[in-house]
């Protein structure tokens, strides 16, 4: 028997069970597949609605402009963006694979943003940033492909400062019952198929869908928040619960 409890721990990536060091690599597999078609993903996998979710997901981080954040799994730039183009002070999107920040930088110099933002390969698992040096942490349709969750909500209050908030966007569990049946041909049978046709990756967007359904929710997630040592946790369901936004003070 091995030594190394990690060799043995397994962990959920999608519907199957992968040995626990495997699932960073995996999910950028997925990531460095679908990096170039990021935008057309979102759309896909939420007809469009992403855009209205992510518009008032920056509102509720209330941007101010001697306010910092550090966007984690930033991706192509959209939280980080409407943060500065609300009046936010300086950001520093971050995400663990290069080739979706590399998306992001071309897409902050192409918009006029790069001023007032750096760019950074970060683990969320291990920020390399001090203690008590953010005001804000968001993360956006991030949080479901980590590996280590509590680790990443133990991190991002590590480096709040005292008043600072850690908000996460996420699909969450749809709460119209009626609506369950259809939401889940679409995500299994309708996603995948578009996702072969028009992004020539089946196997990524069936993970993706698979990864919603294996994310905690609400509920769930609001207890990981409390148990990280953040204070007045909230949750704010959209469109029926398909995605919600999670809130968490560092005190």
């Amino acid at each position: 028997m091995s030594d190394n409890p990690q060799t043995e721990r397994t962990i959920d990536f999608g519907y199957r069970e992968v040995p626990y060091a495997e699932k960073r690599t995996l999910v950028r597999q997925v990531f460095d597949s679908v990096a170039t078609r990021y935008d057309l993903m979102n759309d896909l996998m939420s007809l469009g609605i992403h855009r209205a979710w992510k518009h008032e997901f920056v509102a509720a981080l209330d941007p101010r402009p001697r306010r910092t954040l550090l966007d984690l799994a930033g991706g192509t730039g959209d939280i980080s963006f409407g943060w500065l183009r609300r009046g936010g002070g300086p950001a520093i999107l971050s995400d663990i694979n290069a080739a979706m920040l590399a998306v992001g930088r071309d897409r902050a110099m192409a918009r006029g943003f790069a001023r007032n933002l750096s760019f950074a390969v970060i683990n969320g698992e291990q920020i390399p940033l001090p203690d008590r040096s953010v005001d804000t942490v968001s993360i956006s349709f991030g949080l479901r492909n980590c590996t280590d969750k509590p680790a990443v909500i133990a991190e991002a209050r590590r480096v709040l400062r005292p008043g600072g908030r850690f908000l996460c966007l996420e699909f969450s569990r749809l709460r119209i019952t009626p609506l369950v049946p259809l939401y889940d041909v679409w995500s299994f049978q309708a996603l995948p198929r578009i996702g072969r046709v028009v992004a020539h990756d089946a196997d990524s967007y069936q993970y993706l869908a698979e990864s919603i359904r294996k994310m905690p929710d609400q509920e769930e997630l609001a207890e990981m928040f409390r148990t990280a040592g953040l204070s007045r946790v909230s949750v704010r369901n959209l469109s029926g619960g398909i995605a919600a936004i999670h809130t968490g003070w560092r005190l």
